[in-house]
């Protein structure tokens, strides 16, 4: 008997120390480092296309460039990490369910700063201010918010512009919610809404041709934050803080803002 127990404690000691060495290949990050789904990666994940803070970009190392990214992208090199990037409905960013489900590290997605999603995920420092706006058609029936009585008009779900059309518009006006700006733009082009209320350089972006034009904007005092999961991400939220303080220092911020808002 005692030979059989010897037996199997030797057996049952080798399948420990097997599952030991399996373990070990998961890398575990070191006291101070950032915890991240991927050693070496930081993911991002992002609502596209939305100008100018992230759009599709073939020639990007991503697939994706922007405002955003341009800046996301500089932090990361602060941190000596490849940045991934995945595309994923902001409904889901906001709320912290994409962070929560460990679909990345962070979000990156013009996403203001406000206490309702603070309960559920914690921000950097502001990284842009924002304002929303109303843009329709250029020399049409709708001049100001007034004139939406009666008529559709396009929000995106979820975004701070939804919530301050649901507060501010008369109470005759419908609102029309669509998942991002390809489908509100897409809208407005067919005639399905007579404007668009949100973030006022989105909006800025459409008014290239000539064709819409922005015919109010509202200074609602919103600032844009990084975000990422509320608890486990403390180092990392400290390291994206310290790098995005660096851009700022060495004038590196104002040379990518100049780029993307310099006729803003």
């Amino acid at each position: 008997m005692k030979s059989q127990a010897l037996k199997t404690l030797s057996v049952a000691t080798a399948l420990a120390l097997s599952l030991s060495a399996c373990g070990s290949d998961e890398p575990e990050a070191a006291e101070g480092e950032p915890e991240l789904g991927s050693a070496g990666q930081l993911t991002v994940c992002t609502d596209a296309p939305y100008k100018p803070f992230e759009y599709p970009d073939d020639s990007s190392p991503t697939g994706y460039t922007g405002f955003d990214m341009e800046i996301v992208d500089a932090i990361a090199a602060g941190m000596d990490l490849e940045v991934v990037v995945k595309d994923a409905g902001f409904d889901g960013l906001q709320s912290g369910a994409s962070l929560a489900a460990g679909q990345c590290d962070m979000v990156a997605s013009a996403m203001t700063i406000t206490e309702e999603r603070e309960e559920n995920l914690d921000f950097s420092e502001p990284y842009y201010d924002s304002k929303q706006s109303l843009l329709a058609e250029a020399g049409g029936d709708v001049a100001s918010i007034e004139d939406l009585d009666g008529q559709k008009v396009g929000v995106q779900q979820g975004t701070t512009g939804a919530q301050y059309a649901q507060d501010n518009v008369p109470e005759g006006a419908e609102l029309v919610s669509f998942p991002s700006d390809a489908e509100l733009y897409a809208a407005l082009n067919s005639g399905g809404v007579a404007a668009v209320l949100q973030d006022l350089p989105v909006n800025l972006d459409h008014t290239d041709d000539g064709a819409y034009e922005i015919v109010e904007e509202y200074d609602t005092d919103e600032s844009y934050g990084f975000a990422v999961k509320e608890e486990g991400s403390e180092d990392l939220l400290a390291a994206i803080n310290e790098n995005l303080q660096e851009l700022r220092d060495s004038g590196e911020y104002d040379t990518i803002y100049e780029k993307y808002f310099s006729d803003s």
